[in-house]
């Protein structure tokens, strides 16, 4: 059989990348491109993120950077991964390992020399690729290249026994198969993640949060999120899921994809929630999102329901963004449209009004100042943020009427 080989990509010459492959030259068969980088370039899609594999033990690989001139960072060096920094790029470098222990949050390693040993202890045959940068060719140890072509997501082996190493992997098989699926669903992994979702719970809630972040990110992920809901995966860390949340995210990427919007986390996150800011500040909380996440939350919920009349209202108090994201997820389908345009090359304008200006006008200072400016920035707000001279005028009226009411 001919075998497989990498087509060529702007990745492999990368200033750099040769000398590190140089530095690790070895009598293994290595260094090997392995996953992503090699999966990516079969597919024809970008590649970001290069990772290498090696037989040479961690210490061997530092020190072979170093006498290189290349900087090394032994960022896990106790599970075998050290770090090349060079040209401003970093290339993660993993030594050939196995399985002593596990215990489903992380395992204990040995290094090893065997290329299939190595694949064995990863998760999907998809990631199990390697290439021969010199050679380009691939070697595929549990047909990975044929589930590739078929966009077929399958663990490798025992999918309960992958999934009871690292419970993670229930996430990690729905993000892939949001990412490169298509093809027919393993029914037995499906029902090993079903299964295995209780372990969830081991596991520290950023690991969670990160992994859910990247499924929401992806362009569809709702045919994912869908088998997660009816397979019981939200269960162990998402009570606050809405009952309708698959039909409120699929409404949402749909609405992004009609108008030309950007993907919004924030947006995706509330549309699997059940509405409200206790809810969603009690999720924020156990997946210990970022405050910026929190608050967005709260934002996007005080909004109510844009309309054309209030969205740029929506927009002062909060932000474009938060407008926005309260458009996808809760306008009307009919007035989606003239609410995003009147956000489009909108910038969110001051009030020109200042207290010394009232208190010229005849305003004794003091709070009442404070007060009468608050109540001047809602007629402003209320009228559409009318220009500088509509301003003024209003001014005049809530100085009149507060100097009336002290008389």
């Amino acid at each position: 059989m001919t075998p497989v080989r990498l087509p060529d990509a702007e990745w492999q010459h990368a200033d750099g990348l040769k000398s590190v492959l140089a530095a690790l030259d070895d009598v293994y068969g290595g260094p090997r491109y392995v996953g992503g980088a090699v999966r990516d370039t079969l597919l024809g899609l970008p590649v970001s993120d290069v990772d290498i594999a090696t037989a040479l033990l961690p210490n061997e690989v530092i020190n072979r950077l170093e006498a290189a001139g290349i900087k090394a960072i032994p960022t896990g060096i106790e599970h075998g991964t050290v770090t090349a920094a060079v040209a401003g790029k970093n290339y993660e470098i993993t030594t050939l390992r196995r399985d002593v222990a596990t215990d489903g949050r992380r395992a204990t390693v040995a290094f090893a020399t065997d290329w299939q040993e190595d694949a064995s202890r990863r998760d999907f045959t998809i990631n199990a690729l390697y290439a021969d940068p010199k050679s380009g060719e691939v070697f595929d140890y549990f047909e990975g290249l044929s589930d590739l072509e078929a966009r077929r997501l399958r663990f490798i082996g025992d999918a309960n026994q992958r999934i009871a190493e690292d419970f993670l992997r229930i996430l990690r098989y729905f993000r892939f198969l949001a990412r490169y699926g298509g093809g027919q669903i393993d029914g037995d992994a499906i029902q090993a993640c079903a299964a295995g979702a209780h372990g969830l719970t081991a596991l520290s809630r950023e690991r969670i949060a990160q992994e859910l972040t990247r499924i929401l990110g992806l362009k569809d992920p709702v045919a994912s999120v869908e088998l997660m809901i009816d397979n019981g995966i939200f269960t162990p860390f998402l009570p606050e899921l809405a009952r309708d949340a698959a039909d409120k995210l699929r409404h949402l990427v749909e609405r992004e994809a009609q108008f030309a919007q950007p993907v919004s986390l924030t947006a995706r996150f509330l549309a699997l929630l059940t509405r409200g800011i206790v809810a969603a500040d009690k999720v924020a909380a156990r997946l210990k999102l970022s405050n910026k996440m929190r608050e967005g939350f709260a934002q996007r919920l005080r909004a109510g329901v844009p309309i054309p009349f209030n969205v740029r209202a929506i927009a002062y108090r909060a932000d474009i963004d938060a407008a926005r994201d309260a458009v996808m997820l809760y306008a009307v389908d009919v007035q989606v449209p003239e609410c995003l345009a009147r956000l489009e090359q909108w910038d969110i304008p001051t009030l020109s009004i200042k207290g010394g200006e009232l208190i010229v006008m005849g305003l004794p200072a003091g709070p009442v100042v404070a007060k009468t400016l608050q109540a001047i920035e809602t007629s402003w707000v209320a009228e559409d943020f009318p220009d500088a001279a509509r301003q003024r005028e209003l001014a005049v009226q809530a100085v009149k009427a507060v100097l009336s009411g002290l008389d």
